[in-house]
């Protein structure tokens, strides 16, 4: 069983920027597929960007180039660097790590943007 903690939302205006971090609890962290997603009231929870073991990152389209997913394997931490963030960023934000069929995740963390 991995845990998986949250932390770093919070209240921001427009335009503003957070940095989500993720911390887990696995000594074989370095070797798992990470996501971070989102899921605002009344809508699906969808993937906002992901990191594989060696580092290839993908994004929604609505993020690119305002977010930045990254790792620190020696910490056990991924990360979420918001910027530019818009009202419609509004969402609670949750990690995922996958690997091997199993997957995990944290219990998330509320980003609200709003001025």
């Amino acid at each position: 069983q991995v845990q998986l903690v949250e932390s770093g939302g919070g209240l921001v205006q427009p335009g503003g920027s957070l940095r989500l971090s993720c911390a887990a609890s696995t000594d074989f962290f370095r070797l798992y597929y990470l996501g971070w997603y989102r899921q605002a009231p009344g809508k699906e929870r969808e993937l906002v960007a992901r990191i594989s073991s060696s580092g290839t990152t993908n994004y929604v389209d609505s993020v690119k180039g305002r977010f930045t997913i990254s790792r620190d394997n020696a910490k056990k931490t991924v990360y979420l660097q918001m910027n530019s963030l818009k009202p419609e960023d509004t969402a609670a934000y949750y990690c995922k790590a996958d690997r091997g069929g199993f997957n995990y995740w944290g219990q998330g963390t509320q980003v609200t943007v709003s001025s």
